[in-house]
């Protein structure tokens, strides 16, 4: 992880080789004619979205995918950061991520969507681990398992049980309430019937989870439990709580 992990706490800081050699790989992966679109929403994350590209822009994968960030009406430099990167991006004036991953869908030109977040880091297998279940039988949406990055006061070993409990709690949610583990970090669903419920206009959390359930009257919703597959966060959200 550590190599998606760069020392800079603002965008002037970042040297332009790193813009560069991001660039680079960027325009080897990325296609012009996708079948999948990564769609994420920015606010304020001028430094994680750098991060988060830098761990995109490593896939290994057959599938052709674009990548599409939406600048959620961000007050720093994140607009900066997006601009010197070859991806596409958007500019959503509404503040939520609901609004955002709209804007995002409706612009994608891929048969598949994958949510990601700004602050997330990815594994170079996330894209065919996530399409593979995807495109199972009935599949309509899917969603993925996560880790997160230890930080001062949480070691690896606490998240790594928290971890564990996490996700044996989903194995029983997902029987009748699959929509409750559908988080926009790891998520993937078919474009056509995504267009068609759309997300949430409002600024207001969970509109990851009401377009899962939305979804289930086109299909069945599964979880993506390859180990490798699982993307990495960081503890913000813990630190907000207070603790594990």
């Amino acid at each position: 992880l550590s190599r998606y992990q760069f020392p800079y706490s603002k965008f002037d800081e970042i040297p332009d080789h790193v813009f560069d050699e991001i660039n680079i790989k960027l325009d080897q992966v990325l296609s012009k004619s996708p079948l999948a679109s990564i769609v994420i929403a920015a606010w304020n994350e001028e430094i994680n979205i750098l991060n988060c590209i830098a761990s995109l822009s490593d896939m290994k994968t057959s599938i052709p995918f674009e990548i599409i960030v939406v600048n959620n009406n961000s007050t720093d430099n994140t607009q900066k950061t997006l601009e010197r990167l070859h991806i596409k991006t958007f500019f959503e004036k509404t503040q939520g991520c609901g609004p955002a991953r709209q804007l995002g869908q409706e612009h994608a030109l891929g048969k598949f969507i994958l949510m990601g977040d700004a602050d997330c880091l990815y594994p170079d297998c996330w894209v065919d681990e996530m399409i593979k279940v995807l495109n199972q039988p009935n599949v309509v949406c899917v969603y993925g398992r996560y880790s997160f990055i230890s930080s001062p006061g949480f070691p690896r070993w606490k998240l790594s049980l928290f971890e564990l409990m996490k996700d044996i709690i989903s194995e029983f949610r997902h029987v009748n309430r699959p929509y409750f583990n559908a988080y926009g970090m790891s998520m993937a669903y078919l474009k056509e019937p995504g267009l068609k419920v759309g997300f949430i206009k409002i600024n207001r959390r969970g509109e990851d989870g009401q377009l899962c359930l939305d979804l289930m009257q086109y299909g069945k919703i599964k979880q993506v439990k390859e180990k490798r597959s699982r993307i990495w966060t960081g503890t913000r959200t813990l630190e907000q709580d207070g603790s594990i």
